[in-house]
């Protein structure tokens, strides 16, 4: 029963940053269904930004100042500026764009787009040594093959539609509003320099983290800092004071869902499990966030299913476990690596605590 526990709780800690990864997914999903009703209705992207990140701060900054008060290391003025470009990539100028983009053209398009992120991310990550990539080892084939395969079935996604599949059952929830969109072209320039910009976000999370390991604390700067950069960038392009006006409404609640939700806990989520994983470990999840959001809108909203959405699913799917099962036999051969190492380690202490013991025993013997 014992060696039972130890296992599932092995499993349970091996586990445990794919499964908070998937959470963070779903919250995703939800979160696209909101910003669209909540735009459709006339709430302007660039003041969701501004207040979602500014509520996501309020709600983190009590967490990070209590529980990582010993934790903190001390704020520079080198890193407070490096903090600054990561809030403008990852903050301010991605979501700006990619929320723009989304009111231009689909949930479904755009969360299929993010999905390139995890390829870009690779290739960055690679390209700077963040990323071990032996090409003739299964693991490294597996992590080229997957990325492949998962870029292949997002192209299928979004190029190929194909017969429509059958609504057996009515809609759920309707979402109101005005349901056309202004220019596609524009929308998907957007959505594809936010994804730039998110994959190196993602890149300069690593490399400040190692510089400043709280990932609450840095959770909390990112969402004030960015918040106050979207908030210059809304009144320079935004001159109506009604914009900023929020009611009681759908508008409030893709607020505070985001902010606390997205905004507070998926990015805390996404720092640790960048700091335990690595970057492009995070970025391989962001297809699951595409497969929810068209199940979600064809069996809640009513949206058409496309057999295309389908068959690159199917693809998206195999390509990331292709990824899963590269990292974890990168894993498995680290800790198989460093598990010499520490037996030696561990015999040699124990021969010099047997010499010590021997070496004691002779000395105390005159006295007795």
């Amino acid at each position: 029963m014992t060696l039972g526990r130890f296992q599932i709780r092995g499993t349970c800690r091996r586990l445990k940053a794919h499964f908070l990864m998937a959470l963070a997914q779903l919250g995703y999903t939800i979160l696209y269904f909101i910003t669209e009703a909540s735009f459709k209705r006339g709430l302007n992207p660039h003041v969701y930004i501004t207040y979602r990140h500014l509520v996501g701060g309020l709600v983190m900054w009590p967490f990070a100042y209590f529980l990582e008060r010993k934790l903190r290391p001390k704020l520079t003025w080198a890193l407070f500026l490096e903090i600054c470009v990561l809030s403008l990539l990852g903050v301010s100028l991605t979501l700006n764009m990619y929320f723009a983009s989304l009111r231009y053209t689909s949930p479904t398009f755009v969360s299929s787009m993010v999905n390139t992120i995890a390829s870009m991310t690779f290739v960055i990550a690679i390209l700077l040594r963040l990323e071990h990539l032996d090409v003739k080892s299964p693991p490294g084939m597996a992590k080229i093959v997957g990325t492949i395969v998962s870029l292949a079935g997002v192209t299928t996604m979004t190029l190929y539609k194909g017969p429509a599949v059958r609504n057996f059952t009515r809609a759920l929830i309707h979402i109101q509003g005005n349901t056309t969109h202004e220019n596609w072209f524009k929308g998907s320039i957007l959505t594809v320099a936010s994804c730039i910009t998110w994959s190196v976000w993602y890149i300069m999370q690593a490399m400040t983290l190692k510089r400043y390991p709280a990932q609450l604390s840095l959770t909390t700067w990112m969402n004030f800092i960015g918040g106050i950069q979207s908030a210059v960038f809304t009144v320079s392009v935004e001159h109506k004071p009604t914009a900023w006006m929020i009611g009681y409404d759908i508008d409030l609640w893709s607020i505070l869902y985001s902010g606390v939700v997205c905004s507070g806990l998926i990015i805390f989520i996404q720092l640790w499990c960048t700091e335990e994983k690595g970057p492009v470990f995070v970025t391989m999840f962001n297809p699951l966030s595409t497969i929810m959001v068209a199940l979600l809108a064809y069996f809640v909203f009513g949206e058409r299913l496309y057999t295309g959405s389908i068959i690159g699913g199917l693809i998206v799917i195999i390509g990331l476990y292709l990824m899963l099962w590269s990292k974890e036999r990168d894993q498995e051969e680290h800790m198989k690596s460093e598990s010499p190492s520490f037996l030696a380690y561990g015999k040699e202490e124990a021969g010099q605590c047997e010499n010590d013991g021997k070496g004691n025993d002779t000395e105390r013997s005159p006295e007795v």
